[in-house]
């Protein structure tokens, strides 16, 4: 298989693990260019709105930072998944709280009219129903995750 993930930007880059689930896809990209990471595990779960993203850190014994959830719009196409993504997510440490991020940056697509009203909508609805969901699950994401049917390991294992 020869799997791509493209940007906006025109860039693209090789996949390491592309595999569709029932629950929607799985990916796996190394980052060559990030010091710290060595590779960013994603998966899409387009029946919830939501990516879910975890950076692989490039030493055994460095800490791992929170996982992301981000709210976009999944469309899957006969050649490909395409997501845009509507600026707005939930940083998920494990043991604590989780927090709504990237505010600022929706806040300035919204006023700027990048971000359509519909979509601006969808993506407050998603991250306040997974904010909700996660809080009765501990900010478990396993948890909520099982609680969803996912019963994969989140993060995953190398």
């Amino acid at each position: 298989m020869n799997a791509v993930r493209s940007y906006s930007s025109g860039s693209s880059r090789q996949l390491s693990v592309c595999q569709v689930e029932r629950w929607g896809l799985r990916l796996e990209c190394p980052t060559p260019d990030d010091p710290f990471s060595e590779s960013e595990v994603t998966w899409l779960l387009p029946d919830l709105g939501l990516r879910l993203t975890h950076h692989r850190p490039r030493s055994r014994h460095a800490r791992s930072g929170p996982s992301t959830l981000t709210a976009v719009r999944v469309e899957i196409g006969e050649h490909g998944w395409q997501t845009t993504d509507l600026l707005l997510g939930l940083a998920v440490p494990g043991g604590t709280t989780a927090r709504i991020v990237r505010c600022e940056e929706f806040a300035a697509a919204v006023a700027g009219r990048v971000l359509l009203p519909d979509d601006a909508d969808q993506a407050l609805r998603t991250v306040h129903r997974t904010l909700e969901e996660i809080s009765r699950n501990r900010h478990d994401l396993s948890a909520w995750l099982g609680h969803l049917g996912i019963y994969d390991s989140w993060p995953p294992l190398h």
